[in-house]
């Protein structure tokens, strides 16, 4: 009896060493960024409905973001912000449904990837109501 148990308390010993020491690999490469999961992300821009961005890049001095009107009728843009960026106000660019516009923001982007809020501020045609609202979102990106 008593070497069916030593038997079996080697057999859990060994998985148990075994499992350790794939932990500490693991643990490892995971130090050392080798399982970074911003080297295997594409990038993202995402806004909330309505409002659609098609593509963004980042550089070191500038944020371009284009985006498309899928609101359903036509609106005007009066503001374009993002983190770490100047933001542009007091504008009064029209774009009509489905239709498409492209802002490029000065920034001081540093490192390799840029995460940060977009907003933009719009407002509806008179017929709708005239009201102003704003579409926020999120960019993550490599900086080019």
């Amino acid at each position: 009896m008593r070497t069916k148990s030593q038997a079996a308390l080697e057999f859990i010993m060994t998985y148990g060493w075994a499992i350790l020491v794939v932990l500490v690999a693991i643990g490892a490469l995971a130090y050392f960024g080798v399982l970074s999961p911003d080297k295997f992300l594409p990038s993202k821009c995402t806004m909330q409905a309505g409002i659609a961005c098609l593509d963004n890049k980042a550089t070191a001095t500038s944020l371009d973001v284009f985006f498309r009107n899928s609101l359903g009728y036509d609106i005007t843009v009066t503001a374009v912000k993002a983190q770490q960026c100047t933001a542009q106000t007091g504008l009064s660019d029209g774009v009509s449904n489905s239709g498409t516009k492209q802002y490029t923001l000065t920034c001081t982007n540093s490192g390799t990837k840029y995460n940060g809020a977009f907003n933009i501020t719009y407002t509806t045609s008179s017929d709708i109501g005239g009201l102003t609202h704003t579409n926020s979102g999120q960019i993550t990106t490599k900086i080019e």
